[in-house]
C-alpha cells in the first residue's frame, strides 16, 4: 500500500515538474500564438463578410484585432526576457572579459527588474483611474480597465521573468560564458541534432 502511495506521489510530482517546465518555456509563446491566429482569422472573416452582398460588416473586428496586437506587444516583453533575446549589441559584450560579461548579465537583469517593477506600479495606477471612470470601448463595449489590464499583466510577468533570469545567471556563475557567436553555433548544432532525431 505504501509503495502504491509513493508511486502515485512520484507520478504527481513528475506531472507537476513537467507542467512547470512547459509553462516556463511556452507560457507567453502560447498566448502570442493564439492571439496571432485570432488576428489572422478575424481579419480574414471581416474580408469575407464584406464581400457577401447584403451582409453588414463586423463593426467589432477592427477594434478586437487592435486590442490583440497591443496585448501581444505587452505579453512579448516577458517572452523576450526569458529567451534572453532582447535587443542588444552583442559584439560589445563579447569584447569584455568573461567575468565582466557575467556581471553585465546580472546588471541588465537587475535594471530590467527595476524598470518592469516601476512600469507595473504606474500601470496599476493607470488601470485604477480608468476603472473609476467606467470608460468602455466604442465597438465592443468592453471596460477599458480590462483592456489596459493586459499592460499590467505584461509588466508583472516581465518582472517575474527578470527575477528568474537573475536566479539562472547566479546559478551558472561558475560555468563558462559563451560569446554571441559561440552561442549561435551551439544553438544551431542543437537544432540540427533535434532535426536528425525527428528524421530517425
Amino acid at each position: 500500500m505504501e509503495n502504491l502511495k509513493e508511486s502515485s506521489k512520484a507520478k504527481h510530482n513528475n506531472f507537476l515538474n513537467a507542467l512547470i517546465h512547459w509553462l516556463d518555456l511556452h507560457l507567453e509563446e502560447t498566448f502570442l500564438m493564439v492571439m496571432l491566429v485570432l488576428i489572422a482569422g478575424i481579419t480574414m472573416l471581416q474580408v469575407i463578410v464584406r464581400k457577401i452582398p447584403g451582409m453588414a460588416s463586423l463593426t467589432w473586428a477592427e477594434e478586437l484585432c487592435r486590442f490583440l496586437w497591443i496585448w501581444s506587444v505587452f505579453l512579448s516583453l516577458p517572452y523576450t526576457i526569458r529567451m534572453d533575446s532582447m535587443l542588444r549589441v552583442g559584439v560589445l559584450k563579447d569584447l569584455l572579459p568573461e567575468t565582466l560579461r557575467k556581471v553585465l548579465n546580472l546588471a541588465v537583469d537587475a535594471i530590467t527588474l527595476g524598470c518592469m517593477g516601476v512600469l507595473g506600479l504606474y500601470g496599476v495606477k493607470v488601470v485604477s483611474v480608468i476603472a473609476e471612470s467606467h470608460e468602455i470601448s466604442p465597438a465592443m463595449q468592453w471596460p477599458m480597465a480590462f483592456v489596459y489590464g493586459f499592460m499590467v499583466l505584461g509588466f508583472f510577468l516581465a518582472a517575474v521573468r527578470a527575477i528568474q533570469m537573475i536566479w539562472l545567471h547566479v546559478q551558472h556563475l561558475q560555468e563558462k560564458e559563451l560569446s554571441t557567436l559561440e552561442q549561435t553555433f551551439q544553438d544551431a548544432a542543437e537544432e540540427a541534432a533535434l532535426a536528425r532525431e525527428g528524421d530517425d
